[in-house]
Order: C-alpha cells, then structure tokens, then sequence
C-alpha cells in the first residue's frame, strides 16, 4: 500500500513483522473473539488478526484515504469506520469483551484512555487492551508510587485497570521513524474496583494535587475542602507528605471525601 504519511494525524506505521506478531499473540483472539482495532492505518497489524479468523473485527481509521484503501482490500475481512476515535461513544457498542488493538498517535493517547477508563461498564465491553505508547507516557501510566514518573495517568489507570509494560520498540520499526522511542501496554480492566458518583471529581483531585507536586498535600487539601484537617485525621494522612508519597487508594479516599462536601454542600 503506497502510502504517504499525515504529520497532522501523527501518524508513524510499525513495520516489524516480528514485533507484530507479538502484539497480535498478547490478544490470544479465537474464533469467539470481538476484535476492534484503533488505527489500522496501513494494514500490517490487521492483516495477522485477520488470519486468527476472530468472530467479529472492526477498525476504526480516521484518515479518509487510508479508509478508502483498507475498504477495498479487506472489505469481505471486517467492519471498517471511517470515525475520529476521541468521538466514539463507545457505551453504543454491545457488552461483548472486546479485544483492543491500537497503535495510538501520540497527541491522543492519554486523552483516549482516560476517556475508556471513565466509562461506566469497562468491564462489560472490553476484556483486554493491547496498547502502543511513546514510552514516555508509557512509563507514566505503569509508574508506581514514591517514583518521579508517577502521578495522574497512573493512578487514574489504577483505579480500573490492571496494567504491564510489555516491550520498548526503537525508533527504526517505524515508517516514518519517529523521534522518540514506543512502548506496548497491556490493560485488563478490573471487575471490582472504587465506586464514585462522577469519575471527573478523580480526575479533579489529582489534577489539583499534581499541580502542585512539589509542594506538601496541605496545600492541595486545602484548595478542596473547608476544613482540611478533618479530611488529614479521618484518612491518617502525613500533612508534610507530597502527592507522589500517597498511593492510588489513598487518592480514591480523598476524593470520595471531596465528592461527599460537594454532595452536602
């Protein structure tokens, strides 16, 4: 496929057949599986999940061109959407455990996950994700607690996800090659998880805690409740802690708390 790549929709293919097929066999696909590919763009990846015969494939290709030519070639091989992925409500697809694969452009990938995290039934619709990151969002979402790389992705990540970094891919596996090096994330969403009335108030509290990442959780407290010392003895909370000090469980506590002053207020 002759194909020019679009710098605006960041596009970079992997050509690697061997990496490919690593991808490809982390989905385990049989011939019960629903399988949705974001951004097939040339079609390297698709062609192998066809080849494992999955019940049902769809692909969602933004690039109207790349769309024209994927339909032509594997029109009789799988559903093929011509859609901005970021648009996509995803709560209109079956409860079917879907299998994801996407070779995400790097201007949209946190803003994607987090948009599949804050859904209601995750776990109902997707059984697994398979994932491609610059590496450095990559180490972000993976990131534990007390290291410089953590924060928001990944505690947002920890709420609902089971995650792994499975490989760093070098440059040169790419056409065009890019500037920075990828990695591939593994996700399985989790069936019991932290309950909250409205995700965003999650994302609101670490956002205001990262913010200021530098800076004890005092300040951060204090921007979101009246009385912060009663949330740092409720939760035991070492006020000269930084935001990177407290792990996922403690960041749901907070703001379960901060969404209970919103409810009574």
């Amino acid at each position: 496929m002759n194909i020019v790549p679009k710098k605006s929709l960041g596009q970079n293919f992997l050509q690697n057949k061997n990496i490919i097929n690593k991808i490809v066999e982390l989905g385990q696909i049989s011939s019960d599986s629903y399988v949705i590919e974001i951004g097939p763009g040339t079609g390297n990846l698709t062609e192998e999940i066809i080849k494992k015969k999955p019940k049902k494939f769809l692909a969602i290709e933004k690039d109207v061109s790349l769309y024209r030519k994927l339909k032509s070639k594997y029109k009789s091989n799988l559903d093929l959407v011509n859609q901005d992925v970021l648009k996509i409500d995803w709560n209109n697809f079956s409860n079917n455990h879907s299998i994801v694969f996407g070779n995400l452009p790097y201007n949209i990938s946190a803003k994607l996950l987090i948009n599949w995290i804050k859904l209601n039934n995750l776990n109902l619709l997707f059984k697994k994700f398979i994932l491609m990151f610059q590496k450095e969002v990559a180490d972000r979402i993976v990131a534990d607690v007390n290291s410089n790389k953590y924060g928001r992705l990944s505690i947002l990540t920890n709420w609902k996800m089971k995650v792994n970094k499975v490989m760093d891919i070098e440059p040169e596996n790419f056409f065009p090659k890019p500037k920075v090096k990828s990695s591939i994330v593994y996700f399985e969403p989790k069936n019991s998880f932290f309950s909250f009335n409205n995700p965003n108030n999650l994302e609101k509290v670490t956002n205001i805690f990262f913010q200021n990442k530098r800076k004890m959780i005092k300040k951060p407290l204090n921007i979101l409740f009246q009385n912060s010392s009663k949330i740092i003895n409720k939760l035991e909370l070492n006020e000269k802690s930084r935001p990177q000090n407290l792990n996922p469980q403690t960041f749901f506590k907070i703001s379960k708390e901060f969404e209970n002053e919103l409810t009574s207020n």
